[in-house]
């Protein structure tokens, strides 16, 4: 199981630096009684060369104001008015063009004028929907599903936390408990940011979950040799008390993508199974590789491991500096 691991640390270490740069963008559209329509968009300030992304509107709805944009370190909102009359937004179809070349999706938001809500997820394979209102419950749960599950399997700082924690913990119980403890800390935390109730900036929590992966990195490159810490008698500990800090991360991953209006509870509860669907398949992909290659080459291993956990703590190292210079500027 180690080789495996080490190599997918490894692997993900190679990884881009940045993790998770591209944050879901966000097309809200409000309708108002008179059938003026308020566009709001949203997306990452990261964008990969050559990527576009750009709302798309019925061709009918005609732009009545000037639009103005707001630019903070991670996000680019642009808000503007379009007239949609005679036909309205029911039965229409809009979308986000360059889905596919940004690699990244988009949360569609339509509040009517009628006080109906309208939300979908737009992918490259469907960047596009027709408004239909209302949205079922079905819709909600199957769009954030996937939308914790991608998050999730798209981040390399995430995975390699993951990963350290499973070289932490040797196997058996150990790891099923280190698990768990993980999962408990960041549901806890992702639920009451989403809520509301807890309110961190973004930037330290950056910070903060690079250096997670920094100190787990440390624990691991002790070895058996000098002895257990603390940290490696009880590694749900350690999962437990950093898995508060990336459910930080993942409600600010959320947040991005927004929430639909009228139904918070439903698209929490699905985001969060999305992400630990997302984590046990990594997790038992991991497992299932180590306990197929991991017996016939021991000494690779090994050599392996020691490097995989000094690549992992290069590369923490490097997002520890880049994130905190981020916050300062």
């Amino acid at each position: 199981m180690k080789l495996a691991i080490a190599v997918l640390a490894a692997a993900l270490a190679g990884a881009p630096a940045w993790a998770h740069p591209l944050s879901p963008a966000l097309l809200d559209l409000r309708e108002s009684a008179d059938g003026l329509v308020q566009v709001t968009w949203k997306m990452s300030a990261l964008r990969l060369p050559g990527s576009d992304l750009r709302p798309e509107l019925p061709a009918h709805c005609r732009a009545v104001s000037q639009g103005t944009t707001n630019e903070t370190g991670d996000s680019i909102t642009t808000e503007w008015t379009v007239d949609c009359r005679p036909q309205g937004l029911v039965g229409q179809r809009l979308g986000v063009v360059g889905l596919a070349a940004g690699r990244t999706d988009a949360l569609i938001r339509v509040a009517l004028a009628d006080g109906r809500v309208v939300q979908a997820v737009a992918r490259a394979s469907e960047p596009s929907v027709v408004v239909q209102a209302p949205a079922r419950p079905a819709t909600v749960v199957t769009g954030y599903l996937k939308l914790g599950f991608e998050h999730i399997l798209s981040g390399p700082d995430h995975l390699l936390f993951v990963l350290g924690l499973l070289l932490l913990a040797g196997g058996g119980r150990r790891v099923l408990g280190t698990v768990t403890a993980f999962t408990i800390g960041h549901s806890i935390t992702l639920t009451l940011a989403v809520l509301g109730v807890s309110k961190i900036p973004p930037a330290p929590v950056e910070v903060a979950i690079a250096l997670t992966i920094y100190v787990l990195a440390v624990e691991l490159a002790r070895g058996p040799v000098r002895g257990p810490t603390l940290l490696g008698r009880f590694p749900w500990a350690m999962a437990f008390a950093f898995g508060l800090l990336h459910g930080f991360g993942f409600a600010g991953a959320l947040r991005e993508a927004g929430l639909p209006t009228g139904d918070v509870p439903r698209a929490l509860f699905s985001f969060n199974v999305g992400i630990e669907s997302g984590q046990l398949a990594f997790v038992g992909a991991v497992l299932t590789a180590g306990a197929l290659v991991g017996p016939w080459l021991p000494v690779i291993a090994a050599r392996s491991r020691r490097l995989a956990v000094y690549a992992m703590g290069a590369l923490s190292a490097f997002w520890c500096f880049e994130r905190f210079a981020a916050w300062l500027g």
